[in-house]
């Protein structure tokens, strides 16, 4: 056979088609050095912290290991608190529940004073950011009782409302509200000039212009104001449950003391610990989802 009908040979076979072409690139990427430099970085990330939290056990062992400590050591805390780690779903009478209902009833607590506390909060921080009249007549007023302790505010609503669940609602509204006010209106009065140039050239009217303009704008501001909040409110609810009782984390840690259960306490810190992160965390997702990037981890 010669070579040129050799070299036309090669030319007439059939050659894979582009998607197969990169459907073989990408399972060679995903299974190759990419993924496991992937792989090492997490692990490379992961490490510090397992390092930190090892080290903070073995010195924690050691300072509580002592006969004469007043604080549990991690294995006793185990030891003493195992039926109440393995069973967080346990159903009792009354405030006799598992971890997982006490969280749940907090948390739900936590939702509603803390979602009326955005609705009002940014309603009213954009009103105070621009409106020059009713930032000085309202600003030093927000400035004033932002500066009151949130359990200060407990006696004053269980007067109102007469009710513990009510009133711990009314705390986590009053605590959460002022970051996401002053946020709000810093963002707002940051909006830039630009902005409302183009909006009067569109000549947008008042809600088109808090829709289209303000709260994009304002937006990352917005978001760092719901995540104090919602730090804010999940240390209100704690706080305000040890008064109000019933069933919630808050109450629970205090029954735990009345009782002389330190390492059921320890334990509800941890849970306490992690749930707030994992609050905080949500709000930074949503804030990074709206804002497209813009909002701060």
């Amino acid at each position: 056979m010669s070579v040129t009908n050799l070299k036309l040979k090669d030319q007439s076979a059939p050659r894979p088609a582009a998607p197969v072409i990169a459907f073989t690139r990408s399972v060679k990427q995903a299974t190759g050095r990419p993924l496991l430099a992937r792989f090492a970085a997490g692990a490379a990330n992961v490490a510090p912290l397992i390092v930190t939290l090892s080290l903070i056990l073995v010195a924690w062992q050691i300072v509580c290991s002592a006969p004469d400590s007043s604080l549990p050591a991690p294995t006793r805390v185990l030891e003493e608190s195992w039926e109440l780690i393995a069973h967080p779903f346990y159903i009792g009478q009354g405030v006799d529940q598992g971890l997982f209902w006490h969280i749940a009833a907090s948390l739900q607590r936590v939702a509603i004073g803390y979602a009326l506390a955005a609705l009002v909060g940014i309603a009213l921080g954009a009103l105070v950011g621009q409106s020059q009249l009713a930032m000085r007549g309202l600003d030093p007023i927000f400035q004033v009782l932002r500066t009151v302790p949130p359990l200060a505010w407990l006696p004053l609503s269980l007067a109102a409302f007469q009710d513990g669940t009510p009133s711990a609602i009314f705390v986590i509204f009053i605590t959460a509200i002022w970051p996401i006010i002053i946020n709000t209106a810093v963002g707002i009065r940051n909006i830039p000039q630009d902005y409302q140039n183009v909006a009067k050239v569109l000549r947008l009217n008042a809600f088109e212009y808090f829709g289209k303009i303000m709260l994009p704008a304002a937006a990352p501001y917005i978001f760092t104001g719901l995540r104090i909040g919602i730090g804010l409110s999940w240390l209100a609810i704690v706080a305000a449950e040890m008064l109000i009782g019933g069933v919630g984390i808050g109450f629970f840690i205090w029954d735990a003391w009345n009782s002389s259960l330190i390492s059921d306490i320890i334990v509800a810190l941890i849970y306490v610990g992690i749930v707030g992160f994992f609050l905080d965390r949500l709000i930074a997702l949503v804030g990074r989802v709206v804002t497209r990037g813009t909002a701060t981890a």
